[in-house]
């Protein structure tokens, strides 16, 4: 049994290995409570028990890490999600060969999943689990998750447990993508089985603009935003490609009096807003997007390449609702995950 172990290292460790960092390191035991938009409380079974009374210290350790992670997911992913990590793993069969669920937290886990015929755990956690939400960070690491999936699942055989933390967020759209891109479901017919068998919040955007980038080659584009003010001291950007928990400085121009970034991005829609001397604000100057429920509104850029009617008509397809591959696009898909190499992971 294999764990792919840290999305942004990719490492696939023996089945030895995980559990014996479950031996030396017992966590309490993870359960998931999810709230949907028309909050609707849904409590996912737990895999393990309860939480012992003499370790009352670090199950309140574990209760605020959940209302973190909770409070976190919620703001990031635009829905109302509690996570209870103390509660203990759960999962769901979305296919007899392929489960979605929260991460492993004990050996009595990893040796249930091999009970029932896990060949390999494919671990997504994060460094920061913040990037669990990033929806650019998702477009731009898919293909090359989705190739070490591939080819694990073909090295292996048997059952495959894909994870994040909670099993909310980017397992479910690694699922997702693997079975519109590999299996052969059409896009909504693969979101619709996930749906059915968990209660989950994939960034479908993400999917779709990722198979697009397969498709049409992730190439980039050269951008310049500014800002045009003499007196501040210190001008940022946050959001656009970067996301909304970083920030980029921008470059000031004496001659003219701007500050200015200059970027390269892939294809696609970013929102961003400026933070001029700590404030954060929008430049009139620029592409405004309506507000949103809560009244904000963001700047935002369109970058498109226009240098082929074919380029333009499928990036299209694949920002629609229901998208599907034509025979020779998922073979074209395939033989990229296949010749994608260890080095690109």
């Amino acid at each position: 049994m294999n764990c792919l172990h840290n999305l942004s290292r990719f490492s696939l460790l023996p089945f030895e290995t995980v559990a014996t960092r479950h031996r030396n390191n017992l966590p309490l035991s993870l359960r998931i409570v999810t709230n949907s938009h028309h909050n609707r409380s849904m409590a996912l079974k737990a895999a393990s028990g309860s939480v012992p009374s003499a370790d009352k210290s670090s199950a309140n350790k574990e209760e605020e890490k959940s209302e973190t992670y909770s409070h976190n997911m919620t703001e990031a992913m635009g829905v109302v999600l509690s996570y209870k990590h103390e509660l203990g793993m759960n999962y769901n069969f979305i296919r007899p060969d392929l489960i979605v669920g929260s991460c492993p937290q004990t050996p009595d886990d990893v040796e249930k999943l091999r009970r029932i015929g896990v060949k390999t755990i494919f671990c997504l956690q994060q460094d920061s689990d913040l990037e669990d939400f990033d929806a650019f960070d998702l477009r731009m690491q898919l293909p090359a998750v989705v190739s070490k999936l591939y080819k694990a699942v073909n090295s292996n055989g048997g059952v495959t447990y894909i994870h994040c933390t909670a099993g909310l967020g980017r397992a479910p759209a690694v699922a997702t993508a693997y079975m519109f891109w590999v299996l052969g479901y059409t896009f909504k017919e693969a979101h619709t089985l996930l749906q059915s068998k968990r209660e989950c919040f994939p960034k479908l955007d993400a999917i779709k603009s990722a198979t697009a980038d397969i498709l049409t080659g992730l190439s980039k584009k050269p951008v310049t935003l500014s800002w045009e003010d003499s007196n501040c001291s210190r001008v940022e950007i946050s959001g656009l490609d970067i996301g909304w928990g970083q920030r980029v400085p921008l470059n000031f121009d004496d001659k003219s009096g701007l500050w200015y970034l200059e970027r390269e991005l892939p294809e696609g829609r970013y929102e961003y807003k400026y933070i001029v001397d700590g404030e954060w604000t929008c430049n009139k100057d620029e592409l405004v997007t309506s507000p949103n429920k809560d009244g904000h509104v963001n700047n935002f850029i369109q970058v498109r390449d226009n240098s082929s009617s074919d380029r333009v008509s499928l990036r299209e397809r694949f920002s629609s609702d229901d998208p599907d591959l034509t025979t020779e696009e998922r073979v074209r898909i395939k033989e990229f995950l296949e010749a994608c190499s260890d080095e690109d992971l």
